[in-house]
């Protein structure tokens, strides 16, 4: 490797020490309270250092969800090759979870931590980079086939709900899964029990 190669490598690996220091904090203190000399005092960096990398605290959290969204756009594409939509629909609540239980702090500030709204880069509607998009072409994919009971014709309203219910599921371990209060059944299990229980109830 020579010199150009390693200072780009030396480069990318502190941006990502920024983004993983940026990320871990946003969750633990909230957006608002994180300041950029935070992020650079987290990883023993100057402040200037992480300037070099992000010109504010808004261009890295636009990175921060546009890689993480991403992330979770591309655990579906092995759902592709499912033909049928039920099935197709039920195997991406699972990867949803999955994705969730492995990346719980990317999660967390996705879907759990308020913060300004951002428009990331990737495009808008194409299911390859928009998780929401992924899911919404299974559901009007199984309205067009007539799959879902007569009454569950609104795509977004049909997408935006089965989201809701596998979410609940998702956030509520996340937030208590040390709880001793309550004898737990497996995540697994948990989160299988309301995708069937979604897709079954919305088919006909």
């Amino acid at each position: 490797m020579g010199p150009k190669e390693r200072r780009v490598r030396e480069r990318e690996e502190i941006r990502g020490k920024i983004l993983d220091a940026a990320r871990d904090l946003f969750v633990a203190e909230g957006y608002e309270a994180v300041t950029m000399r935070r992020i650079a005092d987290r990883i023993e960096y100057s402040p200037t250092a992480i300037y070099f990398h992000f010109r504010d605290k808004e261009a890295l959290l636009k990175e921060l969800c546009e890689t993480d969204f991403l992330t979770l756009a591309q655990q579906f594409t092995s759902m592709q090759k499912i033909s049928d939509p039920l099935a197709k629909l039920k195997a991406t609540g699972m990867a949803y979870l999955r994705f969730g239980l492995e990346h719980p702090n990317h999660y967390r500030l996705m879907f759990m931590t308020p913060h300004p709204a951002v428009e990331p880069d990737t495009e808008r509607g194409n299911p390859e980079e928009d998780a929401y998009a992924f899911l919404k072409a299974i559901v009007a994919q199984a309205i067009a086939e007539k799959r879902f009971k007569r009454e569950y014709s609104d795509a977004d309203l049909v997408s935006q709900t089965v989201w809701s219910g596998v979410h609940g599921v998702v956030s509520l371990h996340i937030a208590k899964c040390n709880d001793n209060w309550v004898d737990w059944r497996s995540i697994e299990a948990r989160a299988q029990l309301m995708v069937d229980v979604l897709v079954d109830g919305l088919a006909r």
